[in-house]
């Protein structure tokens, strides 16, 4: 027999019939008239060959046949039911599993406090993996896979396949040790000759390096590091100023004293949004991942990091 020659609605009228062994109560149970319940019974009896159900007083009784055939035709419309046709869903407060997020040391810093703090009241048993990458790998991670969120500036992924949602806009500010010489606010010739420390985590690039690019600005660079926080070790003593986004230095400067230095010119806008691949879109875990994240972290306007 050919299972495309079965149709898997006739499975479901003799899963009945092994129930309730009458025509008038399984044209009930699965919504058939009674002439359609008897075609469809004339049409098993075909299928298999086999009288399957007779009547026998009041009721249909199975044959040895059909008899054999009722367990495994039961199980199978169960796994229908149960396993392909039910609605998929996610039980955050009982889930037992782990999500992985793409996003930078910033991303670590400004993001996850305040969605730990939910994932303990409502997720217990919720993990996260945070992971930094290079913007153009993770395109490749989220569409295989290997992340099921990219929350900050991922400029890659605003692209076909890539679902977006914005959770606020920030911008840059200039940051020293708190004794340091410098103005409160400096003119473009003292800004590009002050000993800058600057940012680069490894595969990134930052909409304020290519700002000055654009404009054909030129800093004295005399430190590059890959990660934000060694800026608690560097800056306290030195006479180097740094040029970060507005939550690190917040962020920064809840650890050491520092000074936020004026800057000559307005720097870039950031748009901080979460990323994640179309074929994610309907999936309940990560609905509410998302909606988790956008929750905690939206602000409006060009709001400060919160506490």
């Amino acid at each position: 027999m050919d299972i495309r020659s079965v149709d898997l609605n006739l499975l479901v009228i003799f899963d009945a019939m092994a129930r309730h062994r009458s025509v008038i109560r399984t044209g009930e149970a699965v919504g058939l008239s009674q002439p359609a319940t008897s075609a469809a019974l004339a049409r098993l009896r075909t299928l298999f060959d086999d009288a399957l159900f007779v009547r026998a007083g009041s009721e249909m009784k199975p044959t040895p046949r059909a008899l054999e055939l009722a367990p495994a035709v039961h199980r199978v419309v169960e796994t229908i039911s149960t396993d392909i046709l039910q609605q998929a869903s996610f039980d955050p407060a009982h889930a037992e599993r782990a999500f992985t997020i793409l996003t930078p040391d910033i991303g670590e810093i400004a993001f996850l406090p305040g969605v730990l703090r939910r994932l303990r009241e409502e997720a217990p048993g919720v993990r996260l993996h945070t992971v930094s990458m290079p913007r153009k790998a993770a395109a490749e991670a989220l569409e295989t896979g290997g992340a099921e969120l990219a929350v900050g500036f991922f400029p890659d992924l605003r692209k076909a396949g890539f679902f977006q949602q914005g959770l606020f806009k920030t911008s840059y500010a200039c940051i020293s040790c708190a004794q340091h010489k410098a103005p409160a606010r400096m003119t473009l010739r003292q800004f590009l000759a002050a000993r800058h420390v600057v940012v680069r985590p490894e595969g990134r690039e930052h909409a304020f390096d290519r700002w000055l690019e654009e404009k054909g600005h030129h800093r004295r660079v005399m430190l590059e590091l890959s990660h934000f926080m060694s800026l608690l070790a560097i800056l306290p003593g030195s006479d180097l100023v740094a040029t970060v986004p507005d939550d690190i230095a917040t962020a920064v400067g809840r650890h050491i004293q520092l000074r936020r230095i004026g800057l000559p010119f307005r720097p870039p806008v950031i748009e901080v949004q979460q990323f994640w691949h179309r074929r994610m879109q309907h999936d309940p875990a990560n609905k509410w991942l998302r909606g988790v994240f956008h929750a905690v972290n939206r602000r409006d306007g060009q709001a400060p990091l919160p506490d």
